[in-house]
């Protein structure tokens, strides 16, 4: 499962939860062997709101429940921090509103539960200390609540691969810890809100295959973007603000929207490895600053506007004609030659 294609951050947090909820190890505390009674109340109603599933095998009144399958606890305290359920398709029902009798839960993962259906419940906004929730490769439908902007300590969230509709909450922006957002593969629509604005570390923000309409944001241009995808939308207008010198922006992906702006005007940053622009209504040509980008390893700028003719030497000769192909006038290698 973590050989997955999701960015790199993303593959890198959920694993590292998996393999934490999976790997944990009791309390060296006798003490703390078990949970807080309270924990293990609201884990084995957890249970029963699903169907008592053999998934849970473990959870039982009789063991520990630090040693329960899924569960994290926090060694000194004994109350459980983390709670990873993942690929299972067997498990059904909707998302237990008991997962409120978890007051300290810091990282929460359904994952890769394809029958796991229903909206995002209001319980999950009283989970006041989670840093990370992962609900992702389910059934899951409903809009993404904007009681979430309650949860004042994310610094993760992940929504993807779910059947997620209406519009992104606006109230997720005020959330100023956050600093990885991933939305992709849903069904929502509309105006691209202001994210991730607050937080003063690199971020990470994930929309593609939804259907977003209009521009980006003009603020979007003073994010620490490291990783951007909004492809496969209906986005619209001038995105060259993301771009820039000096900018952390590593991976930028807005192919199949349609942007227009000149792309002979943009400073790419330094250290990009990513782009794709494909797809666009994109005019200018391809600035001669691309074949200098040492740490690119994939450019793609084909079904735009672009014309002129191609840089040379450096990076240029390692991208193909699939790159540059289904442009007004783009010339040199690997396209036909330029004309005199």
């Amino acid at each position: 499962m973590c050989a997955s294609h999701s960015p790199a951050l993303l593959v890198v947090v959920l694993c590292s939860l998996l393999a934490g909820a999976a790997n944990a190890e009791p309390s060296p505390d006798p003490t703390h062997k078990d949970c807080h009674p309270g924990d293990k109340s609201a884990l084995l109603a957890i249970k029963s709101a699903l169907g008592e599933p053999y998934h849970f095998a473990s959870w039982t009144p009789d063991n520990p429940c630090c040693d329960w399958y899924d569960v994290t606890c926090d060694l000194f305290t004994g109350r459980v921090v983390g709670l990873a359920v993942f690929q299972d398709a067997n498990l059904t029902g909707t998302i237990p509103s008991a997962l409120t009798g978890l007051p300290h839960l810091q990282n929460l993962v359904l994952h890769h539960l394809p029958a796991l259906s229903g909206p995002i419940p209001p319980a999950i906004a009283k989970l006041s200390n989670l840093s990370s929730l992962t609900i992702s490769w389910t059934a899951v439908s409903g809009p993404v609540p904007s009681f979430l902007g309650a949860l004042k300590k994310l610094t993760f969230l992940d929504l993807s691969f779910n059947s997620l509709t209406g519009t992104i909450p606006a109230s997720l922006a005020t959330i100023s810890s956050l600093s990885g957002i991933n939305l992709s593969r849903n069904r929502l629509a509309g105006a691209l809100p202001m994210l991730l604005s607050k937080s003063a570390d690199q971020v990470y923000l994930w929309l593609s295959h939804n259907n977003l309409t209009g521009p980006i944001p003009a603020e979007f241009a003073a994010v620490s973007f490291a990783h951007l995808d909004l492809s496969r939308n209906a986005l619209a207008g001038d995105a060259s603000g993301l771009f820039g010198p000096g900018k952390e922006l590593q991976y930028v992906d807005l192919s199949r929207n349609a942007f227009e702006f000149d792309l002979s005007a943009v400073v790419f940053p330094e250290q990009l490895d990513f782009v794709d622009v494909s797809h666009n209504a994109i005019s200018g040509g391809v600035p001669a600053q691309v074949a200098s980008l040492t740490n690119l390893q994939f450019f793609n700028v084909s079904y735009n506007r672009l014309c002129g003719a191609l840089p040379t030497g450096g990076r240029m000769a390692t991208f193909d004609l699939y790159n540059f192909q289904h442009n007004k006038c783009l010339c040199g290698a690997p396209l036909p030659q330029c004309k005199k």
